[in-house]
């Protein structure tokens, strides 16, 4: 065992220790504790950081590695530091306690995202310490507030201190990497090359207020009630993008399965729990989320808010919005909460050959396939800059482990030989691009 899969672990619950939850309006513990524990593991082996902050406490880390040819054009790594909050009296083992238990490290976190944090740290850490130099420069960048956006994360240090990535051209994030297993001597590494684009958004109808005993053919609460009724019953129609399909059909072959393309839903439904979480990108999506007017039951008020949480497809933005604005109607406006692009990235060229063959030198059944991801990472803020963004933590995965339900779920968990597994690839994938 080297010594960076002998370190992953124990980086991992310590970062899982730290309390880092993001409750989407600044009142969390926030990053900083986490931040000061990444920058002294890398002060450690000569790798000098800046911590960034936009608010007090809610900080990101910045280094950069000199590779061997520094003409080239810089690779991105990049993690975030914070989390969704957990209730500890929901989970087996304390969300934030780090525990190994059943072979796996237990915690929130443990795959969203401080399992790449950990891999990423344990394998630069071991690099540095062997004095072997990577090929290019690689930015490093562990990252708060992406569980809100990233508004005071990535959005924030692409907006304000562009010139720490500007170079780069390629970058390798979560939600990414991760196997299916087809069978015993096969497996499929899903790599993230698209994701939805987010659009929460608020509703307002307007009507005339008045007393609850009158009649009211103007009714505010009314009018938004009929309008969120018929966003939230809509189905948006298939539209599989070239991401999707490529998936679909790669998937379909490996487990014998015909692609139907009139009946897209029934070969999902044949693929179990990856359904749930493929199912999302064959179609733009939006969910009713927060419903609100008036303050007594005998006062028709004037105004009536509801909050949707909206998702679309690359390359189909305007055709959502003008399919939502038609089902909302005149009498209720909209405007956004928090709006991002979606993003679709080519699944070709030696950053995604590097990504193969390491994962093939370490899992000989292994096979990297392209998908879209339904919601949303910091790969959006760094496409701003034109960089070309990858969902890529490697991990080997038990049949039996429904990842897809551990993020954000109760009883998150990465077992210990998939974080030592993801190590491996990393290391080889640094050595290759």
């Amino acid at each position: 065992m080297s010594p960076a899969e002998g370190e992953v672990v124990d980086l991992c619950r310590e970062l899982i220790a730290i309390d880092t939850s993001n409750y989407g309006d600044h009142s969390g513990p926030g990053e900083r504790v986490a931040a000061e524990y990444v920058a002294e593991k890398l002060d450690e082996v000569g790798v000098e950081s800046t911590i960034y902050e936009k608010h007090p406490g809610r900080s990101s880390v910045v280094a950069r590695i000199t590779g061997a040819d520094s003409s080239r054009p810089p690779l991105l790594i990049h993690g975030h530091l914070d989390v969704v909050p957990a209730d500890a009296d929901d989970w087996t083992h304390h969300p934030f306690s780090g525990e190994i238990a059943d072979g796996c490290v237990w915690g929130r976190g443990a795959v969203d995202m401080k399992d790449m944090d950990a891999m990423v740290l344990s394998v630069l850490r071991q690099r540095m310490r062997e004095g072997r130099i990577p090929p290019r420069d690689i930015v490093l960048a562990f990252l708060a507030d992406e569980e809100a956006g990233g508004s005071w994360g990535a959005q924030w240090l692409v907006d304000e201190h562009p010139g720490l990535f500007a170079d780069c051209s390629d970058a390798i994030s979560e939600v990414g990497g991760f196997s299916l297993t087809v069978a015993d001597d096969r497996r499929l590494y899903l790599i993230e090359t698209a994701e939805k684009g987010i659009a929460w958004m608020r509703l307002t109808a307007r009507g005339t207020a008045g007393h609850g005993s009158m009649v009211n053919d103007d009714n505010a609460v009314t009018e938004i009630a009929a309008a969120v009724a018929r966003l939230g019953q809509h189905e948006f129609p298939i539209r599989l993008t070239k991401t999707v399909r490529t998936f679909l059909e790669e998937v379909c072959e490996e487990f014998g399965i015909e692609f139907d393309e009139n009946d897209v839903e029934g070969t999902l439904a044949r693929l179990g729990p990856l359904a749930t979480m493929i199912g999302a990108t064959i179609r733009n999506t939006l969910n009713p989320t927060v419903l609100s007017g008036g303050y007594k039951a005998n006062v028709i008020p004037g105004t009536a808010t509801a909050e949707v949480d909206g998702r679309f497809l690359p390359g189909m933005e305007d055709e959502y919005f003008a399919e939502i604005d038609r089902l909302l109607g005149p009498k209720v406006q909209r405007e956004f909460i928090h709006h991002l692009p979606a993003v679709e990235t080519e699944f070709e060229g030696g950053i995604v050959s590097a990504m193969a063959d390491s994962l093939l030198a370490e899992d000989p059944g292994a096979k990297a396939v392209p998908y879209c991801m339904s919601g949303g990472t910091d790969a959006k803020s760094f496409q701003r800059l034109g960089i070309r963004n990858y969902g890529f933590a490697p991990l080997k995965l038990p049949p039996e482990l429904n990842f897809a339900g551990m993020f954000h779920g109760v009883d998150e968990r990465v077992p210990v030989d998939a974080l030592r597994f993801g190590v491996r690839v990393l290391d080889r994938f640094i050595e290759a691009s």
